[in-house]
C-alpha cells in the first residue's frame, strides 16, 4: 500500500477502532470485579482531632448573593457533634436544612 494521505488516515482510523475494542473488552472483563473495600477510618473534620467521625452534619443555606444555595457537610466525632448548631440561621430560605445523621460503622456492612 503506498503512502497517501488516504492510507495514513485509513491506518489511524483502524488504530483507533482497535484501542476502542481492547478498553471495551477489558471493562466487560472487569465488569463483575467488586469495589475494593474502604478500610480507611474517617476521622473528625475538627482540626487536632483524631477521633473517627461518628455523624455527619450538613446544614443548607442560602448563597450571600441570593442566587443559590450552599450546602455545607462535615463528619465529627461524637464530642463536637454534640457542640455543632445552625450557623447560617440568617440566611435560612424555605429549602434550609440542618441535618445530623450517624455515619454507618465498617461494622454495619
Amino acid at each position: 500500500m503506498p503512502d497517501t494521505k488516504s492510507g495514513r488516515d485509513k491506518q489511524a482510523h483502524d488504530q483507533e477502532r482497535r484501542r476502542i475494542e481492547r478498553d471495551v473488552s477489558e471493562a466487560v472483563d472487569r465488569a463483575d470485579e467488586s469495589e475494593p473495600p474502604d478500610d480507611t477510618p474517617v476521622e473528625c473534620y475538627r482540626r487536632s482531632c483524631t477521633e473517627p467521625a461518628a455523624f455527619s452534619v450538613t446544614e443548607r443555606y442560602q448563597e450571600d448573593t441570593g442566587k443559590g444555595a450552599v450546602e455545607a457537610t462535615a463528619l465529627l466525632c461524637e464530642i463536637h457533634t454534640g457542640e455543632e448548631a445552625p450557623t447560617n440561621l440568617d440566611k435560612a430560605y424555605s429549602d434550609y436544612v440542618f441535618r445530623v445523621e450517624p455515619v454507618a460503622a465498617a461494622s454495619d456492612d
